[in-house]
């Protein structure tokens, strides 16, 4: 799985480490999805608005997750970039998980 990030504001090193901290144990989720390595995560981090500075939930993060025959989505606000992250990776984990459920094998499913 890759994970490529879109920033329309200014995301430090720190930061970077922490996305990746954060996402890719995700990739242990849809590995029998990702055989040849093609998957995307895809990750907008921003403001909700250019002139709010400070206040409740002024931070975004969106991650769009390709699967094979499905886009999944994780989309949280906060006041606190690292607090959106966690949320919608918290959102995109049981995406994964809904999809694991219904593309599992009928062999799978028994277990």
């Amino acid at each position: 799985m890759k994970i490529i990030t879109k920033k329309t504001l200014e995301v430090t090193e720190p930061l970077e480490v922490y996305i990746e901290e954060k996402l890719m144990p995700l990739a242990k989720f849809i590995e029998p999805f990702d055989r040849d390595g093609s998957v995307e995560l895809h990750l907008e981090v921003s403001r909700t608005s250019q002139h709010h500075r400070k206040g409740e939930e002024v931070f975004m993060a969106c991650a769009d997750l390709s699967l094979p025959g499905k886009v999944l989505r994780g989309e949280a606000t906060a006041a606190d970039i690292r607090r959106a992250i966690d949320e919608a990776r918290n959102i995109l984990h049981m995406e994964i998980q809904k999809y694991k459920t219904k593309n599992a094998r009928p062999q799978e499913r028994e277990k």
